[in-house]
């Protein structure tokens, strides 16, 4: 299959990362101290997962990278965000879709009252290389996503969960990003779709070059598909590594891959490994 064309090169080293989260912090309404001095790395072409439970802060952390922030009475009050080079965190979401990073937000959010293919082209309005350009871009969605091109004239209201799922990454990629936020994309479908979903994503990655920075629940997939991940906790970041590292590491293995040892921890160990928590060492 033809390639998208490739997530842009020229400017900035390419040696260096993406996306570099420095230490922030967000504010909701003025008080409510939601992410306290987040830090992360995405590099050129990589798989990131950012981890943790329901509320730990990961969707918060995407929507401070992609700008959205202010829509919910949110802000980035201290910290520094960069993306391909340039800080971003003064600029508009729409701005920072034009310069190539673009957020699939949690629950998919299709434009239920058009068809899948209208969903698809809303992804290149900001593009202006011609009908040409986006049309063949088109057909090379359709080749990540076959189910989509047979459900092309389809209502995208009337279309299954993992159909809205895939028509969501694939709008994301008709706009040519440098990189996709993903937010939870296994919520809500059947394993077996997860998994295709994931293959798909990993494959987007490899042919285009596009980064994807992954916030999800399901760590045992989310560390399958990642090469880097960071656990988050309660608007920290509490541990981070390797993605095999963090499948090997036993507090991984337990808190959040269900999986304990034969000398199970009681909850009194519990706290104790809550303490061990590295912002209270």
């Amino acid at each position: 299959m033809e390639e998208v064309a490739k997530g842009h090169s020229t400017g900035p080293d390419p040696s260096l990362p993406i996306l570099d989260v420095a230490n922030i912090e967000v504010i909701y309404d003025h008080v409510i101290l939601v992410l306290k001095g987040v830090s992360l790395r995405v590099p050129r072409g990589g798989i990131v997962a950012l981890l943790g439970a329901n509320g730990a802060g990961k969707t918060t952390t995407l929507k401070a990278i992609s700008n959205l922030l202010r829509a919910e009475r949110g802000d980035v009050t201290k910290g520094a965000i960069t993306f391909d080079g340039e800080e971003v965190q003064a600029l508009s979401p729409n701005a920072l879709v034009t310069r190539g990073c673009i957020q699939v937000m949690e629950g998919r959010h299709c434009f239920g009252h058009l068809t899948v293919e209208e969903n698809l082209l809303t992804g290149a309005y900001t593009r202006g290389d011609g009908w040409g350009a986006i049309q063949r871009d088109l057909e090379k969605v359709y080749g990540y996503f076959p189910r989509l091109k047979e459900r092309r004239g389809s209502q995208a209201g009337y279309t299954s969960g993992g159909e809205q799922q895939m028509c969501a990454i694939g709008r994301a990629l008709m706009s040519r990003p440098k990189m996709i936020l993903l937010d939870e994309p296994s919520m809500g479908l059947a394993p077996q779709l997860v998994e295709q979903i994931f293959e798909i994503v990993k494959e987007i990655n490899a042919n285009e070059g596009v980064s994807i920075l992954l916030a999800e629940q399901n760590t045992n997939i989310a560390l399958r598909y990642a090469t880097y991940g960071y656990i988050l906790e309660s608007g920290r970041v509490v541990l981070d590594g390797a993605a095999d590292r963090l499948r090997e590491n036993d507090d991984v293995k337990e808190f959040y891959l269900g999986i304990a040892g034969d000398d199970r921890k009681s909850f009194r160990n519990v706290k104790h490994y809550k303490r061990r928590k590295r912002w209270l060492n």
